[in-house]
C-alpha cells in the first residue's frame, strides 16, 4: 500500500537544500506505486511482474533527485543576483536621502511634496480612469485596433468562403512617403494571445515603419473580438492563405511576398508556408514558440504552466463554461502572473512617479493589453494540444485537419528567426528548438532546399521584440533591408550578425554578415536545451485527460452553460472587474475629469532632489525588490512541483513515445533524395549560367560566411545581368538549390566540371569578372577568398585571379 508520508523527505525544497536525499530513498517511495526493477541481494535484477512497464534502475533516481537539486540552485543564484543588486541600487539611493534631509529647507519641502503627491494622485487617476472607459469601449462592440497608421480595407474574412474574423488592410503611406507598386509587399500577422491586433504598428518606429519607409507595399492582418462561430484554426490559415493571394494579384509585377509574424503570429505564419509553400516569400518568425517544450531547468516558468494546471482540459472546461468561446483574459493573466512586480506595481508606480508625461504612453499601451479577444473552443484546443501542451507543431506530427498535415521542412521560402536571450516568454530553445527536432544535421537543411537564418538578441522582451523602437531601427530595419538579397543565399543554417559600426541615432550604420553554423552551434548559443520526457508525460495524461472529461463532465457542464451565464463569468473575472470600477460607468469615477482639468491649470511639480520624492522613490525600489523575490520564488515552486510531478522515471516513462521527434528516426540517405539524386546526375551539364552559380558558391564556402553587401552584389547581377536577369525568380532558386548540392557533395568533381560548363575563354574571364566583381575590393577579401579565386582561375586556365595577381605583387614591394 502506498503511503503518501513516503514522500515527505522530499517534497519540501528547503530541507532538501538543508539534507540532499538518498536517491535509494527515492526510488523505495515510487516502488509503492509501481513495480519497478531493484537491485536484489544475490546481485541479480528483481524484475516486474508487469512486462509492459519500463525496466526502471536507482541509477535513474539519482538523476531525478540531482535535477531538483539542480533547479533549485539555479534559482537560489537568480535570486540572489536580483537580491544583491537590488540592495546595491537601494544602498546608493539611501545614503542620497540621508544626505538630503539635512536642511533647513524641510518644512518646504514636506510642503511642496504633500501638494505634488495630491495632484498626482488626481492626475494617476484621471489616466485610469481613460484606460477603463477604452476598455468599456471595446467591450461594448469598438473594433478599433492599436495601429498607429492609417490603413484601408482590402478583404474582409467574414465574406470569405469560410469566413473567420480575420481580414486583411493596407497601411495608408504617410505624406512624403513613395511606395513602389512592383516593390516585394510585407504582410504582418499579429498574434491572437488574448489582446487584439495592431501591435506590430504600435508606434512610427515599428515593424510597419521599417517595412513602408523603405518603399514596401504595406499589408496588415487584424481580427475583431468575437471568432465567426465555428471557426477553426484551419479556416483562418486558409483565409490567410487568400489575402497572400489578392495581395499577389494587385502587386503581379512583385517578387513573392513576406510574411512577418509576432508571437503567436510567427507559428500562424509557418502553418501559412508550410502548408501553401507556393505563394509565400520569404517567412519571418519574432518570438514564435514553434518548439514550445524547449528550454533550460531554472529558467523559462511559463512553459510548465500547463503540467499544472491539467493540460487540455482546463482550457476545454473554460470554453464550455464560456458557452462556447474561451476567453482570452485567461492568457492574459498568464502573462501578467509572471511578473508580479510589474503587473501590481512597477508599471503603476510609474505612471504615479512621471505622471505628466508618462499617461499617452501608459494609456495607449493598456488599450491594447487590456482588450481581450475570444476564440472558438476548436481554436484554443488545437493551440494548447498542438503548442503549449502537445509541442505536436515542433516534434512533426501536427495536422491543421484530418487532411492536412503540417511538416514545416515543406516551406520553400527562406525562414527568419528572430529571438532573445531576455524573453521569458518564448526563448530562444522554443523559437528555435523546432530546427533540431526536424533535423540531424544542417546537411539535410541543404538537401532539403531550404534557407533558415536567425539573430539573437542579448537582452529585449518578449513585447519588445516587436515594439521596442531600438529594435525596429536596428534588427527589424536590417532584416527587411536584407530581404531585398537573401534568396541569394544558398542553402543552409545561418546567423544573421548585426554589428554596429559608427555613428549616432538615425546616422547609426550596420555591419550585418551572414555566417554559416551548425545546429549543434545554433543549440549551443540558446543556452542549451532539457530533456522532453517530462513534457512528453504531460501531453499524455493531457490526452487521456480530455477524454475522460468528453465522456463524462463535458455534456453535463454544456447543458448547463448559456449565454448568460457566460457574460457573467466574463464580466466578473479579476482583469475586467478592474477596468469596469475605474471607467465612467463607476459613479465615483465621474468628478475626476473635471479635478484633472483643474490640477492640470495649477499644477506645481516636487523637484526632483526634493528629499520626500527621494525617499518616495527609494521605497518603490524596496517595494519591486520585495515582489521581485516573491516572482522567483513562485518560478522556483512552479518549476520545482512541475518536476516533482513529472520528472519521476515512471511518470516520464509513460509519455516515452510522445517525446520522439523527426529528426530521431533512422537517419535516411540523402543522396538517394529525387532532388540530390536529380543534381549528382547533372555534375557535367550545364551552361554558362551554372557556372556562374557554382563558381559564386565555392567563393561562399571558403569563407564560411556571406556579407551582406556581396549578397546584394549577387543579387543585383542575377536580376540585371543576362542571362540571370530573364529568369524566373523560381528557376533562379532552383538553379542555386541544384549547384549548391553538386559542391556539398561532389565539391571535387563539381571544380573539374567547371571548364565543361564554360566553354569559350571569352565566358570563363566574363564569369571570372562577375565573381570578383561580387567578392568586392582586394582589402573585403579574406585569404581563404583569394585563394579560391586564383583556384577558380587554374581550373578555368585563366591567368591567375587579378586580384590575387595585385596581392602578391604588394606583398613582394613590401
Amino acid at each position: 500500500m502506498f503511503d503518501v508520508a513516503d514522500f515527505a523527505k522530499y517534497s519540501d525544497p528547503f530541507k532538501l537544500l538543508a539534507q540532499p536525499l538518498d536517491p535509494k530513498d527515492v526510488f523505495d517511495a515510487w516502488a509503492r506505486v509501481l513495480p519497478l526493477s531493484r537491485p536484489s541481494t544475490n546481485g541479480a535484477e528483481d524484475k516486474s511482474a508487469d512486462a509492459g512497464l519500463p525496466d526502471l534502475k536507482v541509477d535513474e533516481y539519482a538523476d531525478y533527485v540531482r535535477d531538483l537539486e539542480r533547479i533549485l540552485q539555479a534559482h537560489g543564484w537568480q535570486a540572489s543576483e536580483s537580491t544583491l543588486t537590488n540592495i546595491r541600487k537601494n544602498i546608493d539611493a539611501w545614503t542620497k536621502i540621508s544626505g538630503a534631509f539635512m536642511t533647513p529647507m524641510l518644512g518646504k519641502h514636506w510642503l511642496d511634496y504633500t501638494l505634488d503627491a495630491a495632484q498626482r494622485s488626481v492626475l494617476y487617476t484621471d489616466a485610469l480612469r481613460q484606460r477603463g472607459n477604452l476598455f468599456v469601449e471595446h467591450e461594448e462592440g469598438s473594433n478599433k485596433t492599436v495601429l498607429s497608421w492609417d490603413h484601408e480595407m482590402v478583404v474582409d474574412g467574414t465574406k470569405l468562403a469560410r469566413p473567420v474574423n480575420y481580414s486583411l488592410v493596407r497601411i495608408v503611406p504617410p505624406a512624403g512617403v513613395a511606395v513602389r507598386e512592383d516593390g516585394r509587399p510585407y504582410i504582418i500577422i499579429d498574434p491572437r494571445a488574448g489582446h487584439g491586433s495592431g501591435i506590430g504598428g504600435f508606434k512610427n518606429e515599428s515593424e510597419v515603419g521599417a517595412a513602408i519607409h523603405q518603399g514596401h507595399p504595406t499589408y496588415f492582418v487584424t481580427f475583431t473580438r468575437l471568432p465567426v462561430p465555428g471557426q477553426t484554426l484551419a479556416d483562418v490559415t486558409a483565409a490567410e492563405a487568400d489575402f497572400v493571394r489578392e495581395v499577389r494579384r494587385r502587386h503581379p509585377d512583385s517578387p513573392k511576398p513576406v510574411v512577418i509574424g509576432n508571437c503567436q503570429g510567427g507559428w500562424a505564419a509557418m502553418l501559412l508556408a508550410a502548408t501553401n509553400p507556393d505563394i509565400t516569400g520569404p517567412v519571418v518568425a519574432n518570438g514564435a514558440p514553434l518548439s514550445y517544450w524547449a528550454g533550460q531547468k531554472g529558467k523559462n516558468p511559463m512553459r510548465y504552466l500547463g503540467g499544472l494546471v491539467g493540460g487540455a482540459t482546463t482550457v476545454k472546461l473554460l470554453s464550455d463554461l464560456g458557452n462556447g468561446q474561451f476567453d482570452g483574459a485567461n492568457l492574459v493573466s498568464n502573462f501578467e502572473r509572471l511578473s508580479p512586480s510589474n503587473t501590481w506595481w512597477s508599471k503603476y508606480y510609474s505612471l504615479w512617479d512621471q505622471v505628466d508625461t508618462e499617461v499617452p504612453r501608459f494609456v495607449g499601451f493598456e488599450r491594447w493589453w487590456g482588450s481581450f479577444y475570444f476564440m472558438t473552443p476548436a481554436e484554443i484546443s488545437w493551440i494548447v494540444e498542438n503548442l503549449f501542451v502537445g509541442n505536436r507543431l515542433g516534434r512533426g506530427c501536427a495536422n491543421l485537419n484530418e487532411r492536412t498535415h503540417v511538416d514545416l521542412r515543406n516551406i520553400n521560402s527562406p525562414i527568419i528567426i528572430f529571438a532573445s536571450h531576455g524573453d521569458n516568454i518564448t526563448p530562444p530553445q522554443q523559437a528555435l528548438g523546432w530546427i533540431a527536432d526536424h533535423y540531424k544535421d544542417v546537411e539535410e537543411i541543404r538537401a532539403r532546399g531550404q534557407r533558415i537564418l536567425y539573430t539573437l538578441h542579448e537582452n529585449v522582451g518578449h513585447l519588445g521584440i516587436f515594439v521596442s523602437s531600438s529594435v525596429a531601427k536596428k534588427e527589424h530595419d536590417q532584416i527587411i533591408s536584407t530581404l531585398k538579397a537573401i534568396e541569394a543565399l544558398a542553402p543552409g543554417l545561418y546567423e544573421m550578425v548585426i554589428a554596429e559600426v559608427q555613428g549616432e541615432g538615425v546616422e547609426k550604420s550596420f555591419k550585418v554578415a551572414f555566417a554559416e553554423r551548425s545546429i549543434e552551434q545554433m543549440m549551443e548559443q540558446t543556452g542549451g536545451d532539457d530533456s522532453n520526457r517530462p513534457f512528453a508525460a504531460v501531453a499524455r495524461f493531457s490526452e487521456i485527460g480530455t477524454e475522460i472529461y468528453d465522456l463524462t463532465l463535458r455534456p453535463i457542464v454544456q447543458a448547463i452553460s448559456n449565454e448568460t451565464s457566460a457574460k457573467l463569468l466574463a464580466d466578473t473575472s479579476p482583469m475586467r472587474m478592474q477596468r469596469w470600477l475605474e471607467s465612467d460607468r463607476n459613479p465615483l469615477m465621474q468628478p475626476v475629469q473635471g479635478l484633472a482639468e483643474d490640477v492640470r491649470k495649477q499644477r506645481r511639480p516636487a523637484a526632483d532632489d526634493n528629499p520626500f520624492r527621494m525617499m518616495e522613490r527609494a521605497g518603490a525600489g524596496l517595494v519591486t525588490q520585495w515582489l521581485d523575490n516573491a516572482r522567483d520564488m513562485q518560478n522556483a515552486m512552479i518549476e520545482w512541483n512541475f518536476h516533482l510531478l513529472w520528472g519521476a522515471p515512471p511518470v516520464q516513462a509513460m509519455g516515452e513515445r510522445l517525446s520522439r521527434t523527426v529528426s530521431e528516426a533512422p537517419r535516411e540517405d540523402l543522396r538517394t533524395l529525387t532532388s540530390v539524386q536529380d543534381a549528382l546526375d547533372r555534375i557535367e551539364l550545364g551552361d554558362f549560367a551554372d557556372g556562374v552559380i557554382r563558381m559564386l558558391i565555392f567563393l561562399a564556402s571558403s569563407r564560411k560566411e556571406v556579407r551582406r553587401s556581396r549578397l546584394e552584389r549577387s543579387n543585383r547581377m542575377l536580376m540585371a545581368t543576362e542571362p540571370f536577369a530573364s529568369m524566373k525568380a523560381k528557376h533562379r532558386t532552383r538553379m542555386i538549390h541544384k549547384e549548391s548540392l553538386i559542391v556539398g557533395y561532389e565539391p571535387e568533381a563539381a571544380m573539374a566540371a567547371l571548364p565543361k560548363l564554360i566553354l569559350s575563354m571569352e565566358d570563363r574571364r566574363r564569369a571570372m569578372a562577375l565573381c570578383e566583381e561580387i567578392a568586392g575590393s582586394r582589402d573585403e577579401m579574406s585569404p581563404e577568398t583569394l585563394a579560391m579565386l586564383d583556384r577558380l582561375a587554374r581550373v578555368l586556365d585563366l591567368e591567375s585571379s587579378p586580384a590575387l595577381v595585385e596581392t602578391e605583387t604588394l606583398r613582394r614591394i613590401a
